[in-house]
């Protein structure tokens, strides 16, 4: 099983790699740490990484009225790294499409 999941393709995140060319998020596993993520991004995409920032979300408790009351549940929780490559180099997430 690998350690990423998927790149963070959200709208503040693009706002955030314009800004910092080299920056790049992914959603991880859990259990993952920084050395094993920076490691399978320079195997996955080629490119050699400086550093990075891990975060983790905890799930949000949501609720809503239905006509057989009220349902209860949760977002599931993840965690998110930040990669800064180094300068100059850039992931092309859409090249293949």
């Amino acid at each position: 099983m690998g350690i990423i999941i998927k790149p963070v393709l959200t709208e503040k995140q693009t706002a955030i790699t314009e800004q910092f060319p080299n920056r790049f998020a992914f959603r991880v596993v859990p259990g993952a740490n920084k050395i094993q993520i920076k490691e399978e991004v320079e195997k996955l995409y080629g490119v050699k990484v400086v550093k990075v920032n891990t975060s983790l979300y905890a799930g949000k408790t949501k609720s809503r009225y239905t006509k057989a009351g009220v349902v209860t549940g949760s977002t599931p929780s993840y965690k998110k790294a930040i990669v800064t490559l180094k300068e100059g180099e850039v992931i092309d997430f859409f090249s293949n499409i």
